[in-house]
């Protein structure tokens, strides 16, 4: 029988949407559940974009376009970056693709090379996606770890020890997934510090929750002296303007862009028309409903963690940005008598009808840290304050049980 490669075996998965498949599956068997697994806004898109979209379709704008991306897609890209982040990036640097994700595996793919050793460091707990495109891309995975006493951020210390000669490439994400934190400033200067250092090191900036700042400020690592270069700027319409399934993202790099490009023209080929004239539309139009999204965002933050810290044997800190809460649960996990937080993850589903996530589907437990679940509250008040309840009444019943 013919085999299937190592690279294959390799290949890691991101489980949100596991877990919400075998949700789904429950749900159509008529279980009632509250779900907190997946990352997407749960508003429709914007009016106006729908609009761009429509008019792109009745103008007969749907056929291949370059695989950049259309011009006025990425001039808008150009002026968006300039307006949030104070930098000037030539829209000949910007590159379209079917959404964000994509240019992980672009950026792994142009900087290492498979099998030589090359180290890229990578946020733990973070996005799944991140090691798992290390992995089967030939690099070798190098997980910094992201501290509860620190604000969910990693120590630049460890940061600089970790830096070896194979070192090519540093994923940063700011705010981050699964924990919601920012990079402050101050600690963002000190990266960027440790990386004029070591001048062979790119940076890959996962900046897509960059509008989805509630404390704080959003600060981009290819602001300070000497980064902008080494950057690649990673963003998307997805979170901001409600636009997952439309898959747009772009990438700004001025040496990495025509790699980018050929990768697309490999794989994608290009990003769909119809969603790229949508998005110059996010990008360009009235942001009132990009606001107002944000702003129930903020609100739902509040009483997300507020109720959480409510439930007997949790804690939680208030996230920064982006639209996850991510809990400390070990006392609760050791009041009902759950051996870790995926088998309090899994109880929950089954036992309370509470769909959440556990800390390993976000990378290998962090060393010292305890046991953490994620929330993704991007769900309406009433979902959160029926699922909240139902995990604290599920924790007080199996507590009295083993009590008993």
């Amino acid at each position: 029988m013919p085999v299937v490669s190592q690279r294959a075996r390799q290949l890691g998965t991101e489980n949100a949407f596991v877990v919400l498949a075998e949700v789904n599956q429950l749900i159509r068997s008529g279980r009632d559940v509250v779900s907190f697994c997946i990352g997407q806004p749960d508003f429709p898109t914007p009016t106006n974009i729908q609009d761009a979209a429509v008019s792109a379709v009745r103008g007969g704008k749907h056929g291949y376009t370059p695989s950049a991306g259309i011009n006025e897609l990425r001039e808008a890209v150009a002026r968006d970056i300039q307006r949030t982040r104070g930098i000037t990036v030539d829209p000949a640097d910007v590159v379209v693709a079917a959404g964000a994700k994509p240019f992980i595996g672009y950026t792994v793919l142009s900087v290492t090379d498979y099998g030589a050793g090359d180290e890229v460091i990578y946020p733990n707990p973070g996005f799944p996606i991140y090691e798992s495109q290390i992995r089967a891309n030939g690099a070798v995975p190098v997980p910094i770890h992201l501290r509860e006493d620190r604000g969910f951020n990693f120590d630049p210390q460890e940061l600089a020890d970790k830096i070896t000669p194979r070192t090519k490439l540093l994923i940063l994400n700011s705010p981050q997934n699964p924990t919601g934190a920012i990079i402050p400033r101050d600690q963002m200067a000190a990266i960027a510090e440790i990386l004029r250092a070591n001048e062979q090191v790119w940076v890959f900036a996962d900046e897509i929750y960059g509008r989805l700042v509630y404390e704080g400020e959003f600060v981009s690592i290819a602001t300070f002296p000497g980064m902008l270069e080494r950057t690649i700027i990673a963003d998307g319409c997805s979170k901001t303007w409600a636009m997952t399934g439309w898959r747009i993202g772009f990438a700004a790099n001025r040496k990495l862009a025509p790699f980018f490009t050929t990768w697309i023209t490999n794989t994608e080929s290009c990003a769909s028309q119809i969603s790229q004239w949508a998005a110059v539309e996010a990008l360009d139009g009235p942001q009132d409903d990009a606001k107002r999204m944000r702003d129930i965002f903020l609100q739902r933050r509040d009483l997300i963690v507020r109720l959480l810290n409510e439930v007997p044997g949790v804690t939680c800190q208030s996230p920064g940005g982006a639209f996850y809460a991510w809990p400390n649960v070990t006392e609760a996990c050791r009041m009902i008598g759950a051996k870790d937080s995926e088998e309090l993850r899994a109880r929950l589903l089954h036992e309370a009808g509470v769909a959440v996530l556990a800390d390993i589907h976000f990378g290998p437990r962090v060393p010292g840290e305890g046991q953490h679940i994620r929330f993704s509250y991007a769900a309406s008040n009433e979902a959160i304050e029926k699922g909240i309840s139902r995990m604290a009444e599920f924790i007080r019943a199996n507590t009295r049980r083993s009590a008993a």
